[in-house]
């Protein structure tokens, strides 16, 4: 065993000061008191992790933010994708939207109420609902 100092402590096992601290706080770790008040850690093998650990840790990271870099590449471009369709159809609009066949007439009132989907009659007693779309007879207009 080791007998070594708080902060070599923390060095060795890759952990904080106060991590070595709480540990003796705990007394989850063997270690002694100096009489000038220094507080002295027992390490022993199986304290130390191995160091391959660490660069093992090291390289696992740099291939997550490869593959993270290699995804936001796909997500932007699959964004710059879609605002390019978005682009292109709403420039369309004014191509897909049909002319008026019809000017719009304004709302006039029925001598009879009517209920909603009943097609109108005109002066002739013809209904005129049979020669409008569905949605004018649903809706009236």
């Amino acid at each position: 065993m080791d007998r070594v100092t708080v902060s070599e402590a923390a060095e060795r096992l890759g952990i904080t000061q106060d991590a070595i601290r709480q540990r003796v706080r705990r007394n989850t770790i063997q270690h002694d008191k100096a009489p000038d008040g220094r507080v002295h850690v027992y390490l022993d093998e199986s304290h130390t992790p191995p160091q391959d650990t660490h660069d093992d840790l090291v390289d696992a990271l740099r291939d997550q933010v490869e593959v993270l870099k290699t995804e936001l590449a796909d997500w932007k471009a699959e964004a710059q994708r879609k605002d390019t369709i978005i682009m292109s159809l709403t420039q369309r609009i004014p191509e897909l939207e049909a002319p008026r066949q019809e000017p719009l007439e304004t709302y006039e009132a029925a001598e009879e109420p009517q209920g909603r989907g009943q097609p109108r009659s005109d002066a002739t007693g013809q209904q005129e609902g049979a020669q409008w779309p569905w949605w004018r007879r649903v809706f009236g207009g």
